[in-house]
């Protein structure tokens, strides 16, 4: 079943990631059907060629790009302060990862891949859940790694300060999202239903290889080259998601492919841990910060 405002146009699309890769290609796809699009990115410079694309295609004004480092609290407080500018949106499609293959630690003291690729995804979607509420058909994508098991949550070193390896903080940041989609579904899933999307590999943006090591950016760029589905391909699916919302709580795809909610990746008693130990995170950083200013 699909929702019953499938057929409305003049969406507000809010897209992390936004400005490479997927998230650009989305950016313009909703722009060119007539939906106004919020990307959010890292890098001005590829956020002015995105809207220098979009007026080529006489796209002008529908497309707005939003500098933004979502690996920071600061980064994804501005975020909800400028999109709370308008009055509601209509989809909130979460895409921005980076991998690093050293660990690098946030000024907020995460490490940068469990911030950027999970907690602004946690911070954004919570955030973001009055304005989504207001609107008539809203959904929440967030694209991850749904349907694989590898993997898992450090329970005891969720920053992996002991253990770092750049295949182990994605595959963790993976894990954590697989449980957002379900706490955040269980929460307000009857209001806004959540997509947990796995598109698969992917011919993405030079982005996603700018911070791995050179060998491993040509081996990707091969890979890609032999074995991975275009862009349009892989976003055809949010496309649908956007414009046609599922009335389930919770979906979870994988390349296609309907995922059990079964999974032992998506338990529930898991995802409302998840959620507790974030908060409590987030709320010992504010505290923290408030404390600091009042210092100042």
């Amino acid at each position: 079943m699909v929702n019953r405002h499938a057929d409305r146009t003049g969406r507000t699309v809010v897209i992390t990631g936004g400005s490479d890769g997927m998230g650009r290609a989305l950016a313009l796809g909703r722009a060119a059907r007539g939906d106004h699009a919020i990307a959010i990115g890292s890098s001005q410079a590829r956020g002015d060629r995105l809207l220098s694309d979009a007026a080529e295609l006489g796209l002008e004004g529908r497309i707005e790009f939003v500098r933004a480092d979502l690996s920071t609290i600061a980064g994804n407080q501005a975020v909800l302060d400028h999109v709370g500018r308008h009055g509601s949106i209509d989809a909130l499609v979460l895409g921005a990862n980076r991998p690093s293959p050293k660990r690098v630690e946030t000024v907020d003291g995460f490490e940068s891949t469990f911030a950027l690729y999970y907690l602004s995804r946690y911070i954004l979607g919570h955030g973001l859940m009055p304005l989504l509420s207001q609107a008539p058909g809203p959904v929440i994508v967030n694209v991850a790694g749904v349907g694989a098991t590898a993997g898992q949550i450090h329970w005891d070193d969720l920053q992996l300060r002991d253990r770092y390896r750049v295949v182990a903080a994605q595959l963790q940041a993976g894990r954590a999202n697989d449980l957002l989609g379900v706490a955040m579904a269980e929460r307000h899933g009857d209001q806004v239903p959540y997509v947990l999307y796995h598109p698969g590999f992917t011919r993405s943006g030079a982005a996603a290889r700018e911070h791995v090591s050179p060998p491993a950016r040509f081996t990707l760029k091969v890979l890609a080259a032999i074995a991975a589905q275009p862009v349009e391909r892989a976003i055809a699916p949010i496309h649908g998601f956007i414009e046609s919302p599922p009335t389930a709580s919770l979906t979870a795809v994988d390349r296609a492919r309907l995922v059990p909610l079964g999974l032992k990746t998506l338990e529930p008693s898991a995802a409302r841990r998840l959620d507790q130990v974030t908060a409590r995170l987030l709320a010992d950083k504010l505290t923290a910060r408030a404390h600091g200013d009042r210092r100042r």
